[in-house]
């Protein structure tokens, strides 16, 4: 693009940087706030105009990208290291620190062998799905409107520099921290910031009195907050980092909400942490005492702590999440925040705007009709003059009349001159432009909701023929209406007013004593794959409920056509009375919510998970953004506004509606496979307590030698990291799954002693059949392959409620590395390793007696699980 001027500039300053950066950004915002705008231009070295594309450059490389700290990317390196952070990688790494410096280097070595294991694992799956959402995200772009040289370009976020030239919308996030030049009834959402629910109202003039609070001056708009409605023209003061909000990045970052998810892994962590505090000092103190060897007694109990510790835990969730993430990636589906994916699959109400996300939010008007539901040309061409002049945010409707170009409306455009602007509100559901032809009278035209513009009405146009608005001109218009709306048609009333051309400004109080010309009829029809959708995800169990500002006749008939029963219609008005219990109650009752405000879809959401619901939230427009927030999981589609995007977890790139279901299917299969790693790690711990404990005080000797224990744990961690690549039962996919930490502890109490009873046989057959009390490495042998292949192999048991092998079989991959693993524990004590492990050949009849007991574990642990799933389910 060229720009229309080749003045030159000189380069701006680099933004300062500062111990005390804070009072550098509010010093330079109580400046721009006091002085009058050109003397703001001037000190920016920009213009009304705004500055050249060259000058722009020359700034972006002198003060960076306009990114906070929590949206730049860390380098890889870091994100290695991040891997290390967690409470049981730290643990390992502690464990094999001390391992080295007591002398044992072979432990130390296979520790960290586990250890980098996990981590490298997570890491490459991280950076595999980060590559994926990269190239996802770069299809969607944030852009600001930016005025460079006399030209308007829509530019993404991180290219805007100090001296630009904004122009803002509703709908609009803020870009920068800005000194407004001139606003039009402007309100900024500022709660990011402040906290504040209610918007703040911004004017462009100085201010005399710059004490107090930056956030409360009125003309500066600050980054991270967004324009609910009106609109402006503001310049650029600081950027990235430099921005209020920036100063406040890291805080956001570090102190991010953590889901139900996160609580409930962390809550299993540090019961395993608790576990081995309590089993470690037991296990040393009771060989210490019985064998008289305090040194080997540590070194073992050192080792039992590494056996006990789920390392591959965090590697496992890590590994699923960014799985998932790619997966979805694959389908068009960008996942913002991982655990996002898990929420998908934790859902069972589905909460959904209307327009743009059932509706395909292709507007088309069909109809222009007067008060008697005759044709009106006269409604069209007022209603194409005032989307045509309007500068705030445009909608579908807006759209729709736009495309209705003739040489009767170019003609208007030419002949109609804008003098000024109402914008568009939530509150008020209307907007009006005031146009001028020629030297004659202003002419305000006011369209919006048909009970907002009906209200402001006081007179009405009949085939030419102005007449007062009676009772029986509302009976005709209730009749047009409902008839349209029940047809499906969206429907928006439009009215005028003369006005005298002594006035120059306008403003809300002017929307009164209106003319209604009419109304215009839209269609928009349901998505095609709207009807299967919902159907899908009713049949695994997730509620459909619609959220929408529209009226009931209009929900009702998209409701049918996409095949959503209704139960109940709760109106906007009805919520407004209700207080939250009541609330929280008719909200599971209603299937629709018409005529909501937007803090009213966030109440809602809100009552529903009072109720212990896990709720989704789906839309697109500015005033779904607060639900979007509140939601267990927020999706947006790739048309929706800014805030809309921001505000989500998920965003769907493609029309169809169907992923939803894939996005289900996917949380439920990831949170079933980690599940399956806690289920096998916590209860085959659990059974390792009583053998471990139970050997150490009647044995002459170690049970295994502390080598053979971290060794066993190796060859176990191996055949689990395939745990990702496994499916689950199609009948684990049809419900919501969330975390039960109970039902968990319940099964590692009953399945946990079934492994020990089968350590305990082994410990009678080492002793009493191959007489190995004198023979401890024949002991540790027995014990070290008997113990692995129990626990490796009873993933196949654990990871469904069927019967394995017959009615379900595990992925290749986990299969595979399963039973590998159980092949390699058997060939080790042949092997040429053996010498340096402790171990020595097994007598042939050893093996028919495992093949015995391995039969006898997998029928009783199945036993077990059957029983335990008729008297407490399956999670």
């Amino acid at each position: 693009m060229n720009d229309s001027s080749n003045t030159k500039i000189k380069p701006i300053p680099p933004q300062p940087k500062s111990s005390r950066p804070d009072q550098i950004k509010s010093e330079r915002l109580r400046i721009a706030a006091s002085e009058e705008i050109i003397k703001t231009l001037k000190s920016l070295q920009s213009s009304p105009d705004g500055i050249t594309n060259d000058e722009a450059a020359s700034r972006l490389a002198s003060n960076g990208p306009n990114t906070i700290a929590s949206q730049q990317s860390k380098s890889w390196f870091k994100k290695f290291l991040t891997n290390f952070r967690d409470p049981l990688s730290l643990l390992l790494l502690a464990l094999g620190l001390i391992s080295y410096f007591t002398g044992e280097i072979k432990a130390a070595i296979i520790i960290g062998a586990m250890l980098i294991l996990s981590v490298l694992l997570r890491f490459v799956q991280e950076m595999r799905a980060d590559k994926a959402a990269k190239k996802l995200k770069a299809m969607v772009h944030t852009t600001t409107a930016v005025r460079r040289a006399g030209h308007r370009y829509d530019l993404p976020l991180d290219e805007i520099v100090p001296g630009d030239i904004i122009e803002l919308s509703a709908g609009d996030m803020v870009p920068a921290d800005l000194r407004l030049i001139e606003s039009k009834d402007l309100f900024v959402n500022q709660a990011t910031l402040t906290g504040e629910s209610l918007p703040a109202e911004k004017h462009a003039p100085p201010l005399t009195d710059t004490s107090g609070s930056v956030f409360g001056f009125q003309n500066l708009c600050f980054m991270g907050t967004n324009v609910e409605s009106g609109s402006a023209t503001a310049i650029v003061v600081t950027t990235g980092s430099q921005t209020c909000f920036g100063s406040l990045a890291k805080t956001i970052a570090v102190d991010r909400q953590t889901t139900s998810f996160d609580r409930g892994v962390g809550r299993f962590t540090w019961l395993m942490i608790r576990f081995i505090a309590i089993m470690v000092p037991l296990v040393f103190v009771i060989n210490g005492f019985s064998k008289g060897n305090w040194l080997e007694a540590f070194l073992f109990a050192l080792a039992v702590a590494v056996g006990l510790t789920p390392e591959l835990l965090p590697m496992i969730v890590t590994v699923n999440l960014s799985k998932g993430a790619l997966d979805m990636s694959r389908k068009k589906v960008i996942v913002k925040r991982l655990n996002a994916i898990q929420n998908f699959g934790a859902m069972d109400i589905l909460c959904t705007d209307k327009t743009g996300t059932l509706t395909q939010g292709h507007v088309v008007l069909i109809k222009h009709l007067d008060i008697s539901g005759k044709e009106n040309v006269k409604i069209l061409n007022y209603a194409y003059l005032n989307s045509h002049y309007q500068t705030g945010l445009k909608n579908l409707m807006d759209d729709a009349i736009l495309r209705h170009d003739t040489e009767e409306t170019s003609a208007l455009v030419r002949e109609y001159k804008k003098i000024d602007e109402i914008p568009f509100d939530f509150v008020r559901r209307r907007m009006s432009v005031v146009v001028e032809i020629g030297a004659g009278e202003h002419l305000l035209i006011c369209k919006g909701a048909v009970e907002e513009v009906l209200a402001r009405s006081r007179w009405v146009e009949v085939n030419g023929q102005i007449k007062k608005l009676e009772k029986h001109h509302h009976v005709s218009k209730n009749e047009l209406v409902n008839q349209l709306s029940a047809e499906g048609f969206r429907m928006i009333a439009l009215s005028y007013r003369k006005m005298p051309l002594t006035k120059q400004v306008y403003d809300v109080a002017d929307e009164k004593d209106l003319i209604l010309v009419g109304f215009l009829a839209f269609l928009d029809p349901p998505k095609e794959t709207a009807a299967t959708a919902i159907k899908e995800l009713e049949r695994h169990g997730v509620r459909i409920k619609v959220l929408t500002g529209d009226n009931e006749l209009v929900t009702r008939k998209i409701c049918t056509e996409v095949g959503l029963p209704i139960k109940r219609i709760l109106l906007g008005t009805e919520v407004e009375k209700m207080d939250d219990a009541e609330l929280a109650i008719a909200a599971e009752e209603a299937t629709v919510f018409d005529k909501l405000e937007p803090m009213q879809k966030e109440r809602i959401i809100h009552a529903l998970q009072s109720r212990g619901h896990a709720v989704g939230y789906l839309g697109d427009g500015i005033n779904d953004a607060p639900a979007l927030k509140a939601a267990d999981v927020g999706i947006s589609v790739d048309s929706a506004v800014d805030i809309a995007q921001e505000s989500s977890d998920i965003i769907l790139l493609e029309k169809s509606l169907m992923v939803l279901k894939d996005g289900v299917r996917e949380g439920r299969k990831i949170f079933g496979n980690i599940i399956k790693y806690i289920k096998m790690t916590a209860s085959s711990n659990f059974g390792n307590m009583f053998s471990v404990v139970g050997g150490s005080i009647f044995l002459p000797f170690l049970p295994m030698l502390p080598l053979q224990v971290i060794t066993n744990n190796l060859l176990y961690d191996m055949s689990q990291v395939t745990i990702p690549t496994d499916g689950v039962d199609e009948e684990y996919l049809i419900q919501p799954r969330q975390w039960k930490i109970s039902l968990i502890k319940k099964f590692i109490l009953w399945l946990g002693p079934v492994s020990s009873l089968f350590d305990y046989a082994t410990y009678f057959l080492m002793l009493y059949v191959f007489h190995a009390w004198s023979d401890p490495a024949l002991f540790h042998t027995g014990w070290f392959v008997e113990s692995l292949m129990t626990q490796t192999l009873i993933i196949h048991v654990i990871r469904t409620r069927k019967i394995p092998f017959f009615q379900s079989r595990a992925s290749l991959p986990l299969t595979l590395t399963s039973f590998l693993v159980v092949g390699f524990g058997a060939w080790l004590p042949f092997s040429p390793l053996a010498g340096a492990l402790g171990f020595k050949p097994l007598p042939p009849t050893y093996w028919l007696y495992m093949l015995g007991f391995l039969f006898l574990y997998f029928c009783l642990a199945q036993l077990v699980k059957k029983w335990f799933i008729r008297r407490y389910g399956w999670e």
